[in-house]
């Protein structure tokens, strides 16, 4: 679906002309990919580029860079939110900053030294795909340590002021805006895992707000590369940009009563999907791979959530967590652990969250305003 807009100005001599093309599809696509970060609170760049590449055959250069300059018009948004709600830890953002700015900069000098025409974008296909698995491990990885900080933490009033660790904070930045640089992935997914790992005490509202705010110079630093070096298409941006920010709207709003614990897995599985088609690996064995790692890897992600939860709530709700990490842990690598972990996070998971002692969302998850994160 095309939609063509033509529009005739006047200037001192004559008249003006300008014509702007937007395909429908591209808006849906937005939208889409809008209102799933919305919900979750993940990254754009894992959604919207190997969206862009596999359904749409977008050259993976301009795929890469138009979502950069997409993500660099919404990140500020939520930015500007975690700014005025003061969850914005701003000397690791500093430190963050000294190593990810210049660092997405040579990201993207050193793709470009990679080559040009097929051999380049078959280079940035291969990259994508390694950065995507990394990113479907962090997402499993940044749930599990989520829900262990939150049992860990200690309430506001006993937290010590934080004391930056510079050197591997700059690591991580200069770790993150390499991979952004070259991939358009990762200031979303990636670095917030690192500094979920070193900074174990911060509250998930400073995680994402801090990781939100740094990730705005280092987007525009990557942009302007690509800008420099690259090929940035506006027509596609803007394509994508009139979709996903109101699909970022409307996914922040019903994000409170979304099943977050279902969704997130499907988007690991999508992720992983994405990333073994860009890798080149054949469908059928993209399509095995998918479903083994579902029947096992959801009944290991129920026994993991039901193993975190306190006793307290067990007891209010009238079950036995050893009963359902036991039955989820050993029923999984025999594929029968699919079943009871879909009977858990429908029925048991809300009966604990219900009982007394239950720990709120906000609490455990992402605040909503990490919906551009």
């Amino acid at each position: 679906m095309i939609c063509e807009i033509i529009y005739s100005a006047p200037d001192n001599v004559g008249r003006r002309t300008l014509e702007v093309t937007i395909d429908l599809w591209k808006v849906l696509a937005g939208a889409i990919v809008g209102f799933t970060v919305g919900l979750t609170g993940m990254g754009g760049g894992a959604l919207m580029t190997p969206m862009l590449i596999l359904a749409f055959g977008i050259n993976p250069g301009t795929a890469v860079s138009s979502d950069l300059l997409t993500s660099l018009v919404m990140k500020p948004v939520g930015g500007a939110v975690h700014y005025r709600r003061g969850t914005v830890q701003w000397p690791l953002v500093t430190w963050l900053c000294i190593g990810s700015v210049p660092a997405a900069f040579a990201g993207v000098f050193v793709l470009k030294q990679l080559g040009s025409g097929a051999a380049v974008q078959n280079h940035i296909k291969t990259l994508l795909g390694w950065a995507l698995l990394v990113a479907a491990v962090s997402m499993a990885a940044k749930s599990f340590m989520g829900a262990r900080a939150g049992a860990r933490r200690l309430p506001a009033e006993a937290r010590q002021p934080l004391s930056p660790k510079r050197t591997a904070t700059i690591l991580i930045g200069v770790a993150g805006g390499f991979i952004v640089g070259m991939t358009s992935v990762g200031s979303g997914s990636l670095m917030i895992v690192m500094l979920l790992l070193l900074y174990p005490r911060l509250t998930a509202k400073e995680l994402v707000g801090t990781d939100l705010v740094q990730a705005v110079p280092l987007v525009a630093s990557a942009t302007i590369s690509h800008a420099l070096f690259g090929h940035i298409d506006l027509g596609l941006t803007g394509a994508l940009l009139i979709g996903s920010l109101p699909g970022v709207y409307l996914g922040a709003r019903v994000s409170s009563r979304a099943p977050d614990a279902v969704i997130r897995p499907a988007l690991i599985l999508v992720l992983l999907g994405s990333a073994l088609k860009l890798l080149s690996v054949q469908n059928a064995a993209v399509v095995w791979t998918v479903v083994i790692v579902a029947l096992v890897a959801l009944p290991l992600w129920g026994a993991t959530d039901a193993a975190l939860r306190p006793e307290q709530q067990w007891e209010g709700a009238g079950y036995r967590r050893t009963t359902w990490v036991t039955a989820q842990a050993v029923a999984a690598p025999f594929g029968i652990g699919f079943a009871l972990a879909l009977y858990y996070f429908a029925t048991v998971r809300r009966a604990l969250e219900a009982a007394p002692g239950a720990v709120t969302p906000a609490e455990t998850l992402p605040s909503v305003e990490s919906a551009v994160g």
